[in-house]
């Protein structure tokens, strides 16, 4: 697949000043980074700066801190980036003025310079002009390289605004996740089955209506699959269950049924034919599996059953390609893992198979499981809402700011 962007291939970053914009809101504990996949993922744009000798100036958000909270610095991310690189990273408390002047004075080329958290500054969501003018103006950037895909669904100061004050081009892991999901959607090797879960149907509206369309089987489940069973008639008990979407559910049904036949729909649309349940939500909840017919009025379901568990694999095993976005149970509580987890296994030992695992909660679940830091899978994107807009066909303004590579 071509990408329409230009790129850091693209244009002379030999000795100069560049500006990047990466996505290291990475989870802590107690200080410390529980997982660094965006870290990890960012290196390659890292090295090929510094195999150039430009002075690298990073810049990144890192949680939702209401201004100055020392809870929420990106100082321990110098941390690791520093032992991931192997050279010394230095580390400003500020994004703008003095300071960061002051500082970057001393930055030699082949360096490092990670600024402090954009979100201390209301300006950054706000997609302020004149915060990213001064953040332009403080780094006395030659190149601004956009390399953060988790936040370029967002219009900020730091995704859109500083576009208009420095020449912007695509980093080697945006172009890397763009092309990767574009091919997926576009020109998947098929068959081609999109595994959809976590909680709302309305957060995933056009991505299960672009599937509809593009899939070859989609397989329902975490607590959406309790939507579409209850709009299916089945008795869903205590289960998390979103009110008020009908239209949408006749929709997908309509456009599924026009697609496959009326015959067809229950195996193109494939939902759960037993769940796991619990009476509570707890981290000591007892594991119960029962069919969909028999789910009491007390019962949470949280995870799919074994007779599930067996169906989602046989369907991935006819797979060429498999998109997945959204854990199939409550996955933070092992006893509701089960399904999610013998998925990743399916697909992780298909080696012809190639597996898109969408970002958020379904990327932190891979991760967690699987010992080789997500080397088992073709794709683990570092982004959530940004991966499903792609996958969505949405434009996304932090990639439509930057350079067209045909300029």
């Amino acid at each position: 697949m071509g990408f329409s962007k230009l790129t850091i291939r693209d244009v002379p970053l030999e000795h100069k000043v560049v500006l990047v914009r990466a996505d290291y809101n990475v989870p802590l504990k107690n200080g410390k980074i529980s997982d660094d996949l965006r870290i990890r993922a960012s290196l390659p744009t890292l090295q090929y700066l510094l195999d150039r000798q430009s002075r690298v100036v990073i810049m990144s958000h890192l949680g939702r801190p209401e201004g100055r909270d020392a809870s929420q610095s990106l100082k321990p991310v110098a941390v690791r980036l520093q032992e991931l690189l192997g050279v010394p990273v230095s580390f400003l408390p500020d994004v703008k003025g003095d300071k960061v002047i002051q500082g970057l004075k001393k930055a030699k080329p082949g360096t490092i310079t990670l600024l402090e958290n954009l979100r201390y500054y209301k300006q950054e969501e706000a997609n302020d002009e004149v915060f990213a003018e001064s953040i332009a103006k403080a780094t006395g950037a030659r190149y601004f390289v956009q390399d953060g895909f988790g936040v370029v669904h967002r219009a900020h100061a730091s995704t859109d605004a500083i576009t208009r004050f420095i020449p912007s081009v695509s980093g080697l892991l945006l172009e890397k996740e763009v092309q990767t999901i574009t091919l997926a959607m576009e020109h998947p090797k098929r068959p081609l089955v999109a595994v959809l879960g976590g909680a709302k149907i309305s957060d995933k509206i056009t991505v299960i209506e672009r599937f509809v369309d593009v899939a070859d089987k989609i397989i329902i489940g975490g607590a959406m699959a309790n939507t579409f069973l209850q709009y299916k008639g089945k008795k869903t008990g205590a289960s998390l269950v979103e009110p008020g979407q009908e239209a949408i559910l006749d929709s997908i049904y309509a456009a599924a049924e026009k697609k496959v036949g009326k015959d067809a729909v229950d195996s193109f649309l494939i939902l759960p034919v037993d769940v796991a349940v619990a009476k509570t939500i707890s981290d000591t909840a007892t594991r119960k599996v029962v069919s969909v017919n028999a789910i009491e009025s007390t019962d949470i379901a949280l995870d799919i059953g074994e007779r599930s568990i067996e169906q989602v694999v046989r369907t991935v095993a006819d797979a060429k390609t498999v998109v997945w976005n959204g854990t199939l149970g409550y996955a933070e509580v092992p006893a509701f893992a089960h399904g999610s987890a013998r998925l990743a296994l399916a697909l992780a030992t298909q080696a012809e198979t190639t597996s898109i695992i969408g970002g958020g909660d379904t990327a932190d679940f891979v991760l967690k499981w699987d010992s080789s830091k997500g080397e088992s899978f073709s794709h683990v994107s570092t982004g959530g809402g940004a991966s499903l807009e792609l996958m969505a066909g949405k434009k996304l303004p932090g990639i439509e700011s930057l350079l067209n590579a045909n300029k």
